[in-house]
This record gives C-alpha cells, structure tokens and sequence, in this order.
C-alpha cells in the first residue's frame, strides 16, 4: 500500500453562511492539497463532519472531491459506525471503485471489549473488496484498540493494511510498530506527534493542520520518512504552534479558521459544533501573518 506512505489530510466540508455546503471551496481545498505536496486525500472522515451531513450531500461531498481530484492522488474513504450491520451493508452498497481504501473508526459510544472491537472489524474485512485503515481515536469513542488487537486483526485479515492510530500515546504507537507484520503501516492520527512516529518506524500521517500548510507539512514526513532527522524537527517547530491553535477550540472549527484565513473557504461549520472564537482567529490570523 505505497499509495497510504506519507501525508494523507482528513479533509473539511466547507460551508457557506447559511451553512449549505460550499462546493467551490471545496474545490479550491482540493486543488490547494495536490499543487502542494500531499500524497493522499481522505474523504469523510471525522474532519469533514460527516455526522452533520445528509445522504445526499455525503454523495455530492463525495462526487465533487473524485471530480476535482480526477485521479490525481488516491482517495481514502470514512465509512464507520457504532452499528457493525449498518457499516457492513454501507461497505456492501457504496461505489468503491475511485477509493483505494476505507477508514472506519472503532465503535463509538457503545464501548465494546476489545473482542467486539475484533468482531466487529472482522465483519468489516470479510465484507469488504477494499483495503481498511482501522481506526483508533478513544479521545472520540470512549475505548482505546489495544495494540494487541491492532496486531491480531492485521495477521488475522489481509485486507486489514494500516491503522491511524490517534490515541496520542507515543508508547502505544512504538509497540504497534514493533510487532506489527511488515507490510502492515502504523500511521499517525495525531498532529503532535507524527514527526516521532515517522521516525519510530510509522508509515506517515492522516492529517488535520496538513491542509492548511500543505507544503511544509508534507514535506516535514517526508524529510522523516527518509531518516533527515535535523530538517525534519526545523519543520516540525515552524508548525508546532498551528497544531496547538486549530485543536484549542475543537476540531473541525480551528483548521476553517485557519483556512478562512489564507482565503480557501470560510470558518463556518454545523451545530452542535460553533465556529471558531473572535479571540482564536485573531492567535491564527497572527501565526499565519509572519509564517
């Protein structure tokens, strides 16, 4: 799965001000991540609020990003739930053929052991014809996948290729690096941290701040992937403050603030989740002026 090395960005649904969604901006956000260095889009995932969108706009969301992109980066799409029938018949059901995986996060609320989380992803990679990203981010579903299952699931399942791994727990990360099977990629689901992973032995990131500053973003992991440890952290540090800012308010409300600000879309997003504060978009407005 070379296409999934490097920097994919979970990517937003812009909306406009009456909070219908913006297709042009994301066409603009779109186009901005290819002309800048990413190496793979992912669509839906929890960024782009997928739990705030009806059938019909996830299908135009859809449809518009695989007409902008026509081809040009492979795409990853969100299909995940806390109902493992209904995530089974969506896999079953949905046109795959543009996608070159699918990321489907852990059982969210219903809090199953780490043998439901194993059955449930079992019956995902059993019912799918693409490969799976699993997807561990407790922070959002209330269990951590023990590395334990991360790794049963990867020698279980062939189709089962990479997990973001997003609990923050660089320790976590280290041992699913360890025991992992070698062609299984331990990709980084946290900002902060991909650099360390990267140079841990992980695969790359799926990113929230990397759409935003896509160029040094990108490059950043690549520098780590190749073992240039030095430009690697100068990266690193240039862009550590924008992680800490787009995540202070909430994700997906930091990273519309910081794209309303170099004019790709606006910052606004869906209730229950509120746009960024006056006081947080001045913090962006100022890091992106001297950038």
């Amino acid at each position: 799965m070379k296409e999934l090395l490097g920097t994919g960005v979970a990517l937003v649904t812009p909306f406009n001000e009456d909070k219908s969604v913006d297709f042009e901006g994301l066409e603009r956000l779109v186009n901005f991540q290819i002309e800048n260095g990413i190496n793979y889009l992912v669509v839906l995932g929890t960024t782009g609020e997928p739990a705030t969108l009806t059938a019909e706009e996830k299908e135009q969301v859809k449809n518009t990003i695989i007409k902008v992109n026509n081809g040009r980066l492979p795409l990853v799409l969100g299909i995940g739930g806390n109902n493992t029938a209904a995530v089974v018949n969506e896999v079953q059901t949905t046109d795959l053929s543009a996608f070159t995986a699918i990321l489907s996060v852990s059982p969210y609320y219903n809090k199953p052991s780490q043998e439901g989380i194993y059955q449930h992803f079992k019956a995902i990679a059993e019912a799918s014809s693409k490969p799976i990203i699993i997807y561990n981010v407790p922070g959002r579903t209330g269990k951590n996948i023990e590395a334990t299952t991360v790794i049963r699931l990867a020698n279980d399942f062939k189709n089962i290729v990479a997990v973001k791994e997003a609990a923050g727990d660089i320790v976590q990360a280290m041992r699913l690096i360890q025991h992992k099977p070698k062609d299984f990629m331990v990709i980084s689901g946290d900002d902060m941290i991909a650099l360390p992973m990267v140079l841990a032995g992980g695969a790359g990131v799926i990113s929230v701040i990397g759409q935003g500053l896509p160029k040094d973003f990108s490059e950043m992991i690549q520098q780590g992937l190749s073992g240039n440890v030095n430009e690697a952290y100068k990266l690193h540090y240039k862009v550590m403050d924008s992680i800490d800012y787009i995540f202070e308010e909430g994700n997906p409300a930091g990273i519309k603030a910081l794209l309303s600000k170099i004019n790709i879309c606006s910052l606004n997003v869906r209730l229950p989740l509120v746009k960024a504060s006056d006081l947080l978009q001045q913090k962006i407005n100022k890091y992106i002026d001297i950038y």
